[in-house]
């Protein structure tokens, strides 16, 4: 989900962004567009490049919706937002979203973008942290709010109470961890970790590389806590009201043509998202997209498709681990209005990418 400090501040609170069209294909007049209210659960950066590609291509209009992209930022709720009706539809996180639900909302699970989370803890070599357990007694950095379920679960797998380890709230940049002041720290593969390898080693006078750090990934089977990530939820409320359920669709569809379009076109939609308003930097904006491509792609099951195993998995995890209080009740997520969207794609669209492979992406210092 992840942020980026140098957007904090900058774009708080709810940004607009106009629908805009540049498809040549015929769509339904402006007066015959349905409008449809999205909110993100942060600021305009490429974690959300096929919302933007779609609504810069044309995709939302050609599927005869008016869609506005409401941005979130530090001070905005997503999950709230769209609890409450200021949106039709949200971004955010498994966990965040049933944690959401047992509070009482009706929020319902719809299609799930990320295939693989993003979520890492790094740590330099020096401190020769390579799986959970060498996290005890370390200082532990972590954004909190809502972040931390797959790293308590992987401590408390090995053995550690998070409640009991120093587990240090920590700023939406990587400044502390270079600093020293944490040990390990929180980041995502597609932002934070991005950061590190655009500062300067002070020790060597150049930027730091792969080479100086360790990764912990919770895809890792020998961590094997990791949980769905970034997807599409709404009101229960509002899909079963005339009409919402194929509205859903159709902007599903025309969101897989969207990341479809940022797989085969990584450079033109990160441009695309600087447009839309991010302040990162080009070099950046470009390695988040190429890694937000690679937690999609392969779809085995095609894009937007829930997997039932890996919905389980994030469950059991959330409820074993105290993340959720107990398992959610049917109902809470569905798969029909993915499964529609994608098969309205047709055969000829390859929603699957077997054949994806990453770019190597060059990043400059400061992410410029």
């Amino acid at each position: 989900m992840k942020k980026s400090a140098r957007m904090a501040g900058l774009l708080v609170g709810v940004v607009v962004v106009a629908a805009a069209c540049s498809s040549g294909s015929a769509s339904p007049s402006a007066a015959a567009l349905i409008p449809v209210k999205l909110q993100l659960q942060w600021v305009p950066q490429a974690q959300f490049g096929g919302y933007y590609a779609a609504l810069d291509q044309g995709y939302y209009k050609d599927a005869g919706l008016d869609l506005t992209i409401l941005a979130g930022g530090p001070d905005v709720n997503n999950l709230q937002v769209v609890a409450s009706g200021g949106a039709d539809l949200g971004v955010s996180w498994v966990p965040k979203t049933l944690q959401s639900r047992e509070g009482g909302t009706d929020l319902v699970w719809i299609a799930q973008i990320l295939q693989r989370s993003g979520t890492r803890m790094v740590s330099f070599k020096d401190k020769n942290i390579l799986t959970p357990k060498d996290l005890g007694g370390k200082k532990i950095g972590s954004w909190l709010g809502g972040n931390e379920p797959e790293l308590f679960a992987a401590l408390t797998k090995a053995g550690l109470d998070p409640t009991k380890e120093n587990v240090i709230k920590q700023n939406f940049d990587m400044v502390a961890f270079v600093q020293g002041d944490l040990d390990a720290a929180q980041a995502m593969i597609y932002n934070e970790y991005a950061q590190v390898l655009e500062t300067v080693n002070p020790k060597t006078g150049v930027l730091f590389t792969p080479a100086d750090l360790n990764v912990m990934d919770f895809n890792d089977p020998s961590i094997g806590t990791a949980m769905l990530q970034d997807g599409v939820f709404a009101r229960d409320s509002w899909l079963k009201a005339a009409g919402n359920a194929d509205i859903a669709t159709k902007f599903l569809t025309a969101t897989y043509k969207g990341w479809i379009y940022c797989r085969d076109n990584a450079q033109k939609c990160a441009d695309i998202v600087t447009k839309a308003g991010s302040q990162l930097g080009a070099s950046h904006q470009l390695w988040m997209m190429n890694e937000i491509n690679a937690l999609i792609w392969p779809s085995p099951n095609g894009i937007g498709q829930i997997d039932p195993a890996a919905w389980a998995q994030t469950v059991d995890i959330a409820t074993k681990y105290g993340i959720l209080k107990a398992a959610p009740a049917d109902g809470a997520y569905r798969t029909d209005l993915a499964k529609a969207a994608l098969d309205a794609l047709g055969s000829s669209v390859d929603t699957k990418g077997a054949a994806y492979q990453k770019l190597t992406v060059t990043l400059n210092a400061g992410g410029k």
